[in-house]
């Protein structure tokens, strides 16, 4: 699971900064968290927009890209520093990444209470409309005294301490996972166990005798079932193409494409890029993995649920914007759902791309611009806001 931990001062040197660079290294096993410093953000100013600056849009990208966030505050005069309170305005002014995201707050600080009173203010300010984070209740952290409550290896001395922050962490990764349920679209919390995604069963096509979960199942399947390769033609519906060709037919496509069958076995992606590079990153070894290996267990019941939604015919296509790539970028994964002639479902094609580089070009050949509402000084066309993506769309 992925989280990111804000340290809520702007010092130099801050307690709350070891204490959740403490949390990364102890608990890596648990989480895999990501310390981000506040040092840089400028204070708040509505007059002087620095939304698009990079040290925000770094902050928005990164919360936005998480499952949850951590903060770490201070306290100071019974409330929380003006640099935090600061960036939580221009983290609510433009842009709105902590919206609906779950939250975590901890606090460390020289008095023997830590920092309740102003654990107790950031959860005010959290729940505020324009920030409108979901704060996990109870479950507070408060380390007091802090200026002993670390060794030379910026370690937390006592064990309790550890044992009891553990266990707060655990009751954050069962939080953000029901927020995810509460946030999910109607009636997928009800599909969870209608999907057998450890792909159990067989198909008329599934390959038997070759464990699904192998790194090497695409070279085992393939010696099982002597497939053709290479410059071996392949007669298709409309057309006659080579292996080869049909693989760099299909690499060439603007998208990336994974294929998982009606069995839910994920049985190809076209590999036109390195994991590391792609926007849905894949790997060579997952091939002919039950879809369960391919997706965290908290997202079991979106995956089953849209595949629900495919199979039963409810939906022929199900699209959702992953907003994790930055501000030049509009990602949209679909999910298609395959059919035969006779109409029966036989699995899904993911395609995955990046659609920004498309309105660009149509709206420079169109002259059309997008805005935020009211009326397109262009083309005249008044427009109103998608709520689902916040672009706008033409009233007809």
């Amino acid at each position: 699971m992925k989280l990111v931990g804000i340290v809520g001062s702007n010092a130099e040197f801050s307690y709350n900064r070891l204490l959740l660079q403490f949390i990364a290294k102890h608990f890596k096993k648990l989480v895999d968290v990501e310390v981000l410093d506040i040092k840089d953000v400028p204070m708040f100013n509505q007059s002087d927009d620095q939304t698009d600056s990079e040290v925000i849009q770094l902050l928005n990208s990164k919360i936005v890209e998480a499952d949850g966030v951590i903060i770490a505050t201070p306290e100071y005069n019974h409330s929380i520093p003006s640099a935090l309170q600061s960036v939580l305005e221009w983290l609510s002014f433009n842009i709105h990444p902590l919206d609906g995201k779950p939250v975590m707050i901890v606090g460390a600080s020289y008095d023997v209470q830590g920092s309740s009173r102003s654990q107790l203010h950031l959860r005010q300010v959290l729940d505020a409309p324009g920030i409108n984070a979901v704060v996990m209740p109870g479950n507070e952290f408060l380390l007091g005294e802090v200026q002993q409550a670390f060794d030379e290896d910026n370690n937390l001395k006592d064990q309790q301490t550890t044992q009891f922050l553990e266990s707060c962490l655990k009751q954050f990764i069962r939080f953000i996972n029901v927020v995810n349920v509460l946030q999910s679209p109607d009636g997928m919390k009800d599909v969870s166990d209608t999907e057998d995604l450890y792909a159990t069963g067989s198909i008329d096509t599934t390959i038997e005798g070759v464990d699904k979960s192998a790194d090497d199942w695409v070279e085992q399947a393939s010696d099982k079932t002597q497939a053709v390769e290479g410059d071996t033609y392949v007669k298709l519906d409309r057309g006659i193409l080579t292996v080869d060709q049909i693989n760099h037919f299909l690499n060439s496509m603007p998208a990336e494409l994974t294929y998982a069958d009606s069995n839910n076995q994920f049985l190809y992606y076209n590999r036109k890029f390195g994991a590391e590079d792609m926007l849905a990153p894949r790997r060579p070894e997952q091939v002919g993995s039950p879809l369960a290996e391919c997706h965290p267990e908290r997202v079991y019941s979106g995956v089953s649920w849209v595949i629900q939604q495919l199979r039963n015919g409810k939906e022929d296509v199900v699209r959702t914007h992953v907003p994790t790539h930055g501000p030049d970028k509009f990602v949209v994964h679909s999910y298609q759902a395959i059919r035969d002639q006779g109409d029966q479902y036989i699995g899904i094609n993911e395609y995955v791309q990046d659609i920004q580089p498309i309105i660009d070009w149509y709206l420079e050949q169109t002259g059309q611009q997008l805005t935020g509402g009211g009326v397109d000084a262009v083309s005249g066309a008044t427009t109103k806001v998608d709520t689902v993506s916040g672009a706008t769309v033409k009233d007809s």
